[in-house]
C-alpha cells in the first residue's frame, strides 16, 4: 500500500492536490476513508466515541486487525481520535476529530443514497446476470 509520508516542507500547503495525479498524498487518503472499513469506521464513530470492541461490534464482518489497521490509518490521517482511558480495567476509546465529524456526515449520506436505491441496484444485477446467462453459450 502506498503511504506517503508527511512533509515537513511548509510550501506543502500551497501544493494544488490532485486525486488522479499519481503521487498526490490525496490519493491514499481517499483509499483509507472510501475502503470498505474507513467509510464504515468514520460511519460508526458518527454518534459519539466508542471503545474498539463496541466499534467492532457496530462493524459486522469486520476482523480484529482489519480494524485495528484501519484506525490507525484514520487516526495518522488526522480523522479518528484515540484516547487510552485509565479506568478499571483500562481500555481505549475512539471518537471522530473536527475533521472526521466534518466527513462523517459526507458518507453517511453516500450511505444513506445507496441504501434507498438498492432496490434499483439489486434488480440491475438481476438483469445483467439474466442478459449474461442468455448470452453465453
Amino acid at each position: 500500500m502506498d503511504v506517503a509520508e508527511p512533509s515537513s516542507d511548509s510550501t506543502t500547503a500551497a501544493l494544488p492536490f490532485d486525486v488522479f495525479a499519481r503521487a498526490c498524498p490525496s490519493r491514499p487518503v481517499l483509499e483509507h476513508l472510501t475502503g470498505r472499513w474507513g467509510t464504515l469506521a468514520l460511519a460508526g464513530l458518527a454518534d459519539g466515541p466508542l471503545r474498539f470492541g463496541d466499534l467492532r461490534r457496530r462493524i459486522d464482518g469486520v476482523s480484529e486487525k482489519m480494524l485495528a489497521q484501519t484506525l490507525q490509518q484514520l487516526e495518522r490521517d488526522g480523522f479518528v481520535h484515540r484516547e487510552v482511558r485509565r479506568a478499571i480495567p483500562p481500555h481505549v476509546e475512539y471518537s471522530l476529530t473536527d475533521l472526521g465529524a466534518e466527513t462523517a456526515p459526507r458518507l453517511l449520506e453516500l450511505i444513506g443514497f445507496l441504501e434507498a436505491r438498492m432496490p434499483e441496484v439489486l434488480d440491475s444485477q438481476r438483469r445483467h446476470a439474466e442478459s449474461r446467462a442468455n448470452t453465453e453459450p
